[in-house]
Formats: C-alpha cells, structure tokens, sequence
C-alpha cells in the first residue's frame, strides 16, 4: 500500500492511496518488480484479507463454526515452570535433556497435585504437561529420578552457594532438623522401626533431616535409616556443610535433641559455631543449690545471660515466657488428673479380684505412668488385694518451678550475636517445621513412601525437598493474594509470642485482600490457577487445529506478575 498527499487545484490537501499486487522476480542478475494488479478499489478489509492469504495464514468465513477439541487445566502449571525459570532452577538442575524435563514435570505434579508416581502419569496425561511431554513410561519416570540422584550433590552445592554465601546470608546461619515418615512394604533396606513422629505406631519407617536456610528455604536432604538417632544424622550433615556452602565460620542451628552435649565435643573440632538448648535435666541442675539459675533473674526481663564451670567457653541465655508457663502448668493438671483416672481402672480391677496378682498389676501401672512420663509425680502401694497412691508435691513443685524456662546453649560470641539475637536464631528452628508441614500434610505428600529400594526411596525425598522448594518460593511470592501474613511484626521481646499482623488478622476476618477481591488460601489459588485453560481448536469442516491459551482472570494475571517480580528479586 502506498500512500501520498498532493494539493489540489482549490488547495486543498488530499491523501491519495493506491493497493498493489506486485510480484519480484530476478532477471539477468538483476531484481525486478512487476504489478500485477490495481486493488485501490477494493475496501480495507477485503485488502487485509488477500494479504493475510498470501502470507501462508488459512482463512475462514466469518459465520463458521469454532469448536473446541480439548481444553487441559494449565494455569497452575504454568506458575510452577514460571517460578522455576525464573530463579533459574530449572537450569541447576542441569543440562537440558529429556530426563530433566521429567523432573520438572514430576515437580510441577507434586507442586499441584501430589500422589504416586503411576498415579503422576494419569495427571500428566490431564494437564498440558502431557501434551508438552509427549507419550511418558514409568521407565521414563524411574530413569528421570535415577538421574535426579545421580546429580544431587551438584544441585545442593548450587543451592547452598545461592542461599548459604555471606552476601545472601550474612548471619552465616543454617538450620538443621529432623523428621520421618512411614514406608509401605517389607523390602526398603532404609526401613526400621524407631520414634515416630508422625506418631503412626507399628509401622517402619525412614528419617530424614533437612538443611535450611534461617527463612525456611529448603537446601538439602540427607535420608537415614528409620531408627537412626538424632545426633548421629547431625553430625553426617555437619560434616558436609563447609563443603556445600564454602563458608567457614557458619553456625549450625539445631534442637536440644539435635545438638547434645557429646555432639558439640566433636564440633569444637571444627570451625562450625552452634546454637542449641539445654535439656530439662540440665536445667533441673542449673537451679539446684542456689545455682545461677533463679526465678530472681527474671524480676525485671524476660531473659539473662548465665554461665557454670561446667560449660567453658559457651554462653548460656536464661529465658521465661509467663504464656508457656501458665500453659505447661495446665497441661500437667490434666496429665495428673488423666493419670489417676487411668489409675482408678486398675483399683477397680483389683479391688474386684479380677487382677490378683501385685507383680501383674505392677507392670500395667508402670505402662500407665510411663505414658505420659508421671511416675515422678507419685507414690504407690501395690499387694495382691490393693492399689493406692498419692501425689509427690515436691517433685510437682520442683516441675512447677522450671514452667516456661528454657536455656539456649552457644558458642558463638557477644560480638557476633547478643543475647536476644540468640533466641531468635534458635526460635527460628520453626522454619524448619514449616517444611517439615509442607512435605508431610499441606502441600507435597511426602508420606507414605511407596519405593522398595534404597536409591528409589533417596530420589523420592530428594524430589519432594526441591518441590518443597519451589513451593516455598511460591507462597512467598503469592502471599498478597491469600491469608500469609505478609509483614509478620518481630517483638522486641525476643521471648514473646510472635503475633500476627493487623494486615493479616484484617484479610482473616474480611476475607478479602486491599483491592476489595476475595483472599485465597494457597491450595484454592493454586486451584484457581488451573482453571486457566490451554484449548486445542479447529474450525468445522477443516482437519488442521491450533492452540488457544484462555484469556487470565483478574487474579491469575496478578499470581504471574507476582512470581515474576519474586522470581527476579531472589534470581539477583
């Protein structure tokens, strides 16, 4: 189309335009141009038309009929890849081949929809992952996951350098806890029976413990077997720490449990700081005999920094939170009294002549005591005829004492992290529980394990704890638009309870986010998401079909640019 302006004999200003059908062709070595036709005459849309048809682009009369062949739920998985290429995850896992593409799909399954590994397959064949896979094998999904380990360690170095380096970290801090979960079948070699804490009784089991960063970001994953003991997991993480993070200085922070006194002996051996807790026993010992622990220090604050020849060169931060003591102090009144009931049942038995034997009913009151560790707490007679018992108001009250105190343990200096800074580092352990909730009930479904061998069952963990990670970034990033406390206030009482903030207690009772649109919860945003749907098309009476990505609601438009601009903020 060529457009001119010329004046005309009464001076007036026109614009002429002239449509050409022009063709060039070569001849002798030169490039000429030919028209073929005038098309001024015809009208724009019929102009655009004939361009549109030269170009290639198939035509179809207005009033045809569209339908739609197939339309697969999309949006959610869209959220997870845009998250993963945002960050650059998807490239860490390393280089591009089909095994990494179903690992991404089988993180994108457990990000949105976790369930066993066949089961993915029928998930894959209902989103777009399918069409974008092609046909998948459980020998594709094994084969994937088989690479997944091999290349593990390559991964949490990756990780560890972007989460655990000064720049990003300048505490130099890492979290570190442990959990477990339940194994169907008798052939993992990982399996055993030990301390449940999904309390799910008589089943085997494995543990694992997790390296995090102090927000809560998942790092890495070391697998154990199920009756493994906490310090013994402790120290083989401790042990790769350094490497992973090339940081030399870190402090490691674990649970009473975690880091015992036997543990920190092998520590001092090392460069590692730690931050820790004193069990009840220790603390028992630090109030005895007018220790330095009285309930004295806390007339005028709610923690002091102590220290007893028996830790040299570490410090140690008294802390009483009244909240838990009223709490620990109602919990043993029931426990009591829930004792005695239990108690009682025994008396009966007996004083029925249904138990007649003192030894037998020895063993069943010792089962009752030891259930929720009361034998302290009383006094009994037992015969072949009788059962009493009393209440031991000493050890009551010497229990009663100690309510809502406990100590952190470290040795990491004044300079470096005060007091208060030290309990909310250790407080900070509950990040890791997030985890913990994440993998277990709320969003990956780690449990129960299906795989029957060792390095199947390593890949399995290994792949929740990189989805975990994902997701952790995920409801970071769309905490505007559900019930995640944003902007959560730190106390300036490090002891304190942390409460949340009046914008999220706002978005609890309203409902609603600032904009006046409903709040979500994770889980229903990820839902809504999926109703974003990519549609297979065709025109009737044609054989060819094209794609055609739904239009975004409001809320969806506004998740992707959240991930993005997340995305970019934690890709720096």
């Amino acid at each position: 189309m060529n457009t001119s302006r010329r004046v005309n004999k009464s001076g007036v200003e026109v614009e002429y335009r002239s449509v050409l059908l022009r063709r060039s062709y070569r001849e002798g070595g030169k490039v000429k141009h030919e028209t073929m036709a005038n098309l001024s005459a015809l009208p724009d849309p019929a102009v655009e038309t004939l361009r549109a048809s030269l170009a290639g682009k198939t035509m179809v009369e207005a009033g045809a009929s569209l339908q739609i062949v197939r339309s697969l739920p999309h949006g959610h998985i869209e959220a997870v890849y845009a998250m993963a290429r945002g960050l650059g995850f998807e490239a860490m896992l390393g280089p591009a081949c089909r095994e990494r593409d179903v690992v991404m799909a089988l993180l994108a399954a457990r990000a949105c929809a976790p369930s066993s590994k066949l089961a993915t397959l029928s998930f894959f064949a209902d989103t777009t992952l399918g069409r974008d896979l092609g046909p998948v094998s459980t020998d594709d999904l094994y084969r994937a996951m088989d690479w997944l380990l091999n290349r593990q360690g390559t991964i949490e170095k990756g990780l560890a350098r972007k989460y655990l380096r000064p720049e990003a970290n300048p505490e130099k801090l890492a979290l570190f806890d442990l959990s477990s979960s339940w194994v169907t079948g008798t052939h993992n070699p990982l399996a055993a029976f030990g301390y449940s804490r999904d309390k799910k009784r008589g089943v085997e089991q494995i543990e694992y413990g997790m390296l995090a960063s102090r927000a809560g970001i998942p790092i890495a994953v070391r697998v154990f077997p199920g009756n493994t003991a906490d310090p013994t997991a402790f120290i083989s993480i401790a042990a790769e720490i350094q490497d992973l993070a090339k940081v030399e200085d870190m402090v490691m922070v674990g649970d009473r449990g975690m880091i015992t006194s036997a543990r920190i002996e092998a520590l001092k051996k090392t460069t590692l700081g730690w931050v820790s807790a004193l069990r009840n026993t220790a603390i028992q010992e630090l109030a005895e005999d007018q220790g330095p622990l009285q309930m004295s220090l806390f007339d005028e604050q709610n923690l002091a920094e102590i220290s007893h020849p028996d830790y040299p060169g570490e410090r140690l931060i008294a802390c009483y939170n009244p909240a838990l003591a009223a709490m620990r102090k109602h919990k043993r009144e029931e426990l009591l009294d829930a004792t005695e009931e239990r108690l009682k049942t025994i008396q009966k038995a007996v004083i029925a002549g249904r138990s007649k034997d003192a030894g037998k009913t020895g063993v069943r009151v010792g089962k009752t005591l030891g259930k929720n560790n009361m034998a302290k707490h009383f006094t009994l007679t037992i015969t072949d005829t009788s059962l009493t018992w009393v209440r031991n108001p000493e050890t009551i009250a010497r229990e009663g004492d100690l309510d809502g105190i406990y100590v952190i343990r470290t040795n990491v200096g004044q300079d470096a992290m005060d007091a208060a800074e030290a309990v909310r580092v250790y407080k900070s352990l509950a990040n890791v529980e997030k985890i913990f909730k994440t993998l277990k009930s709320r969003d990956l479904h780690i449990r129960p394990i299906y795989h029957h061998t060792e390095e199947r069952t390593r890949a399995h963990v290994f792949l929740c704890m990189l989805a975990g990670h994902l997701t952790w970034h995920l409801r970071e990033a769309l905490s505007p638009l559900t019930f995640t406390d944003e902007d959560r206030p730190i106390p300036a009482e490090p002891v304190a309870a942390v409460n949340r903030s009046a914008a999220a207690q706002r978005k609890a009772s309203t409902q609603k986010i600032d904009d006046g649109t409903a709040a979500h919860s994770y889980q229903a945003l990820l839902r809504h998401l999926a109703t974003r749907t990519r549609n297979t098309m065709k025109m009737t009476g044609t054989t060819g079909t094209f794609e055609l990505l739904a239009v975004p609601t409001e809320t969806q438009h506004q998740a992707l640019t959240l991930i993005h601009d997340h995305a970019t903020t934690y890709r720096k």
